[in-house]
């Protein structure tokens, strides 16, 4: 039994090769940049990596890259692949999923394995709590962070609870062929994570309020429009509204999933070196 694991500089990846290791798997590491000879070249845009990386392998950890995912599931197919546990996002669950370009890019991803003959377990995370990590630079400068929603809800996520729950789906293929929405314990808003970091750094930290246009002026060099708009939709619809917590953390790993605070002393080092 052997295990690709897309994305391997991810944070998810990362702890997940690390458990599947622990629990005595076989694990073969995938990236569009491998930088290391361990890791094979797995680029989800370059449809002529994938014979290479999926000869052997029987599961896939997957992340959603819609542009030649038909490429990719024939492939998987063709190389005897059955169970394919899909890095997907809970914005596929969104009434205009069709028309949100992130989420429609996962939904796409998530119909061509459905469609498939594959085994698939759709893994559907809400906010990563590493979305934290785009105001490192402001604490760490002691220059206030813009928040053009600061009251909006989210549920952040520790990525090792989606690891965890990645291992559960393929360490026991009966518990796949679903679709899990995994969200954190808590609903917070923004403002709420932020008291977080600054109590658990021990750093004051200050923000200030921007409008729709400059946010996105700020982001243009790393967000594209189309996608900046988009969260920006999603972050004034949950503006003031609480979003829907799930145990699924908890149903799949059996623990609890860590609370944000916990994501933050994990990360203590990002906010204060």
């Amino acid at each position: 039994m052997t295990i690709l694991v897309t994305g391997a500089r991810g944070a998810v990846a990362r702890n997940l090769a690390a458990l599947l290791r622990q629990r005595g798997l076989q694990v073969r590491l995938g990236s569009k940049s491998p930088g290391d000879p361990a890791i094979v070249r797995c680029d989800l845009s370059d449809p002529t990596t994938f014979p290479a990386a999926l000869e052997g392998v029987t599961s896939v950890f997957l992340y959603a890259e819609a542009s030649h995912i038909d490429a990719f599931v024939k492939e998987a197919v063709r190389a005897g692949v059955e169970h394919v546990v899909l890095l997907s996002s809970s914005s596929v669950l969104a009434p205009d999923a069709e028309a949100r370009p992130l989420a429609a890019s996962h939904l796409e991803v998530e119909w061509a394995l459905t469609a498939s003959s594959l085994r698939a377990t759709l893994l559907r995370p809400g906010s990563f709590a590493g979305n934290a990590l785009a105001w490192a630079w402001s604490i760490k400068s002691g220059q206030p962070i813009s928040l053009p929603f600061p009251n909006s809800h989210t549920d952040p996520i520790h990525e090792a609870d989606v690891a965890e729950s990645a291992l559960a789906v393929l360490a026991d293929p009966e518990r796949g062929g679903r679709a899990y929405t995994l969200t954190g314990p808590q609903s917070l808003t923004f403002a709420e994570q932020i008291d977080t970091l600054a109590r658990v750094t021990g750093r004051p930290v200050t923000t200030k309020p921007v409008t729709r246009e400059e946010w996105k002026a700020e982001m243009a060099e790393y967000i594209p429009d189309r996608y900046a708009e988009g969260l920006l939709d999603w972050w004034q619809s949950n503006d003031g509204t609480p979003v829907e917590i799930t145990s699924a953390v908890e149903e799949l790993t059996d623990h609890p999933a860590r609370p944000f605070a916990t994501w933050a002393q994990d990360h203590l080092d990002d906010f204060t070196d």
